[in-house]
């Protein structure tokens, strides 16, 4: 283990420990109550898991299809052990929402293949507001978790 303080998640699972980590975070503005809630959970989230405030970055993108191009440009950094993608597209009428929902996801899947960097996808797809309201906290919660264990396993491997 890393030394995590008794009661926290990371002191039972060193997986869990993210002191030691930087973690970004790239938000889409698009249905913005919802990706609002997604941010806060997958942020506090991170400080529960020993993350210090000072090495969480968030930026926000216009919607879905931009957050890989987010994603890219803080890679680039080379500064983040981990970033999350934190977006929700909600269906409609229109093919538009698999458009959305397939490019999001593989061009969040080609950046964290390219640069080997893990990246938490908590890019919610929904068929209505119910389905995204009920997942938005504990998906921004998973997230901040996969980040963290995700950056731990790397760092080992």
């Amino acid at each position: 283990m890393f030394g995590a303080d008794k009661g926290s998640p990371a002191s039972t699972d060193s997986r869990l420990n993210g002191k030691k980590l930087t973690i970004g975070m790239v938000q889409a503005r698009f249905n913005e109550a919802i990706t609002n809630e997604l941010a806060q959970a997958c942020k506090a989230e991170l400080l529960a898991l020993g993350v210090a405030e000072k090495n969480i970055d968030l930026v926000q993108v216009p919607g879905a299809l931009e957050v890989p191009v987010a994603l890219m440009a803080m890679a680039e950094k080379l500064k983040y052990d981990a970033l999350v993608a934190l977006g929700c597209i909600i269906r409609g009428e229109t093919y538009h929402f698999e458009l959305v929902a397939n490019e999001s996801g593989a061009g969040v899947s080609r950046v964290a293949l390219d640069y080997q960097l893990p990246i938490a996808n908590a890019i919610l797809t929904t068929e209505n507001l119910e389905q995204a309201l009920a997942r938005q906290t504990e998906k921004g919660r998973d997230a901040a978790r996969v980040a963290v264990e995700m950056a731990n396993l790397l760092e080992e491997i």
